[in-house]
């Protein structure tokens, strides 16, 4: 039978204070609920009376509780007036039948009783040094602190929750499990860190919580999601989902090779993919990660590609943003999947000999009331000057980089990716609005460093530690930087002063070259320096040459629908600059559609049209890019020496009446000579300088008839000539086919 003892004393004269903890936990104020919630002896017990204890539990949708002792009886709990709060005074008889960690079990007013042990009779589950670590900006595994960690404590199941919210009066856990009533599961604050953390018993995997805040100095009530949620609802839903790894990876060969792989001479050509666009279901839905999978593996592997980059995959509620207006870092995204489906994702690929790249965006993060803006009522990720903490041109925060923990958190999110969902590298999106603290704005508009300069200081610093410690901690990861300035020595190592990135994006090139291929062939003449003037700065940096997907939006058109003249003709100049690409120096990336000539431009909103695929033109492009991936992987002189000067040697760059460029790649062992043809004129009895006599082979010739050509070239093979020409001893006479590319080799 329940046991309802109660003592005689009422609680107000035994807990003098216990007005003043019922009116804050009833107004939601209660900053150390530990304090006044679980169990706690009670010291002003009249003399020659024995000891007491109180137990206190706040049940706000509670109608009767109870507490389970030892022995299987109970405790009722009673009602204090007008209050949420139940509670039972106990002998030293019972409490030492009373467990540790006590089930309470209450009724609601459906008449359901459920049960579970107080989370207020748990010790911290967070040490002093994951604290001091975080407060310097140095916890490098952060993701394994804060955020839902399912564990076991003193044998019972479970939740941590923990989050940073320093200028918070009150933190709950608001969720199904407790009707996201904010005043059910009151945290914790753990001395002056900021940090609020609770542990919470027998709660399941797939519950839903966010975070109830309120402000010390406002008093507003946010709820927010979990910063660290390493799974989110799909959208437009918002709440964060209780999750755990059960995934066994079997990419063990490929993660070892990869820590001792030489990049630097290895070929890397990326194919760019938007998972929600590359093919979607038969009803026009999103696939799941794992049929992608399948589907985009065979693909690239058919197509040739070395690696896959993937547009944002960090959860984010806009289909329309593609990834770029990020809510949950530590999330991939559940339009497709588990976080273990996108674990499957990257596995798949890796036991197929594909990396796995990931956009990354840590220059900037949106407004959304539910996500990190204002976070916990004070500027909290972002900068509170506007100047400095807003992006003009994005409608976005900027992170406030000079901030420890702040800089902790998104070098532990990379640090995430990398390590415990196997990516293989990030690309870092929008470096130079990090950079300049003056990036898009006017004068008056932005604030200067303390030697007065536009450098972002606290950015810089905030890169290099990043790369640093990617690098150290995850040999083979590469980091690639899409910066749009000459920002000196982006991709040199930190301890030289450079920014530490493995390579950068080559803008200058893509810029320089899309301007030129637009252009009418009769006009190009006069722009030949556009060609030439890359191989001024091309081994400044660890370039790679992107055709993104920024140059396929926005109404810039699709590659061939950028080119000149008829369908033919843009088709030819679609695989003239294909071409171009995969014989400069420079790894590669093209975005996803280009490798067909896709006909419209990109939209996240429907699949590719892959049904271009069965005509002619089209198919051509595919065959060609095909082909031109498998001659680059398979010649060392294209790829070995990408970051090196002798890698790369001048025939003719001045060739610009007749629009005509021709060079030669090296490696250790081959080389290989390149020729353009620019304009739709064949040139017979072309002749260029070969360093070699012998028999030249043609490799690839883009006017195939295969490729949707004329099939106008040299026969295969070409014999060299004695006679000086262009510094070279021999001399070749060939034909250029009509905006055409040529590959010869001497054969052995």
């Amino acid at each position: 039978m329940p046991n309802s003892f109660q003592a005689a004393e009422p609680l107000d004269r035994l807990i003098p204070e216990v007005k003043d903890h019922v009116n804050r936990l009833q107004q939601g104020r209660h900053h150390d609920p530990y304090d006044f919630l679980g169990v706690h002896k009670i010291h002003a017990v009249q003399a020659g009376s024995s000891q007491q204890w109180v137990i206190c539990e706040w049940l706000p949708t509670a109608e009767r509780a109870r507490v389970k002792l030892l022995q299987e009886d109970f405790i009722d709990l009673l009602r204090y007036p007008d209050s949420d709060l139940f509670y039972a005074l106990l002998n030293e008889e019972q409490f030492h039948q009373l467990p540790q960690h006590y089930e309470v079990q209450w009724c609601e007013g459906n008449g359901e009783w459920h049960k579970a042990e107080s989370p207020y009779t748990f010790l911290p589950q967070i040490g002093e040094l994951d604290l001091h670590l975080f407060s310097e900006g140095r916890h490098w595994h952060l993701y394994e602190v804060l955020g839902a960690r399912v564990m076991e404590v003193d044998g019972i199941s479970g939740v941590r929750f923990a989050v940073w919210a320093p200028s918070a009066e009150r933190v709950s856990v608001v969720g199904d499990f407790n009707g996201w009533h904010g005043l059910r599961h009151t945290m914790r604050v753990l001395g002056g860190s900021g940090v609020w953390e609770i542990f919470i018993p027998r709660l399941q995997l797939g519950d839903l919580y966010k975070f109830e805040i309120r402000n010390r100095d406002s008093g507003q009530v946010m709820v927010k999601t979990d910063p660290y949620a390493q799974s989110m609802e799909i959208r437009p839903a918002t709440a964060c989902r209780i999750t755990e790894s059960d995934y066994r990876w079997q990419d063990q060969s490929w993660m070892q090779a990869r820590g001792h792989s030489d990049w630097h001479k290895a070929p890397i050509n990326i194919y760019e993919v938007h998972l929600g666009s590359w093919q979607k279901d038969d009803d026009g839905n999103f696939l799941n990660y794992r049929e992608i999978a399948h589907r985009l593996v065979e693909y690239v592997q058919w197509m040739g590609y070395t690696h896959i980059e993937l547009l944002p995959v960090s959860e984010h509620p806009l289909d329309q943003s593609w990834g770029y207006q990020t809510t949950g870092y530590f999330a991939p995204t559940s339009r497709f999947g588990t976080p273990d489906d996108f674990r499957y994702f990257v596995d798949h690929c890796h036991q197929n000999q594909i990396g796995v790249f990931l956009d990354w965006v840590p220059a900037h993060f949106p407004k959304d009331s539910f996500a990190l803006g204002r976070f916990d009522g004070s500027a909290l990720y972002e900068h509170e000057d506007p100047r400095m903490g807003e992006h003009q041109d994005w409608g976005t925060y900027i992170f406030n980089f000079g901030r420890n923990e702040v800089r902790n958190f998104l070098i532990a999110n990379a640090l995430y990716w990398v390590k415990e969902l196997h990516i293989d590298g990030l690309r870092v999106d929008a470096v130079a609005s990090m950079l300049y603290l003056d990036y898009s704005r006017n004068d008056g508009d932005w604030l200067p460093n303390k030697y007065g300069g536009r450098e972002n200081l606290d950015a810089i610093e905030f890169l290099q530690t990043m790369n640093a410690e990617v690098h150290a901690q995850a040999p083979g990861v590469l980091v690639m930087a899409e910066e749009s300035t000459s920002w000196p020595m982006v991709s040199r190592p930190t301890w030289m002063g450079g920014l530490g990135f493995s390579m950068k994006w080559n803008m200058g090139w893509m810029n320089d070259t899309l301007s030129y291929i637009e252009k009418e062939p009769v006009f190009r003449s006069y722009h030949h320096s556009e060609l030439t003037f890359s191989q001024m700065y091309a081994y400044s940096e660890n370039f790679i040459l992107p055709l993104s997907h920024d140059e396929v939006v926005h109404l810039k058109g699709s590659l061939i629908g950028k080119m000149p003249g008829d369908d033919w003709q843009k088709a030819a100049n679609v695989r003239l600059l294909l071409g171009y690409q995969m014989l400069h120096p420079g790894k590669k990336l093209l975005f996803m559609g280009s490798e067909f000539a896709q006909w419209g431009e990109w939209s996240e909103s429907h699949s590719l049209d892959w049904y271009l695929c069965d005509h002619p033109l089209n198919r051509g492009v595919q065959l060609f890019s095909r082909e031109m991936n498998r001659l680059y992987k398979e010649h060392s002189a294209l790829h070995q020496r990408d970051f090196e000067s002798d890698g790369f040697s001048w025939i003719d760059c001045h060739d610009y009446q007749q629009s005509v460029l021709s060079f030669m790649r090296h490696s250790d062992d081959e080389t290989v000579i390149c020729l353009f043809n620019f304009t739709p004129v064949p040139r017979e009895n072309y002749r260029i300088g070969v360093p070699e006599a012998g028999e030249y082979l043609e490799l690839i010739n883009s006017d195939a008839e295969c490729f949707g050509g004329g099939n106008l070239g040299n026969g295969g093979h070409l014999p060299a000539q004695e006679g000086d020409w262009m510094n070279q001893p021999f001399h070749l006479d060939l034909t250029l086919p009509p905006l055409g590319v040529l590959v010869l080799k001497r054969k052995d």
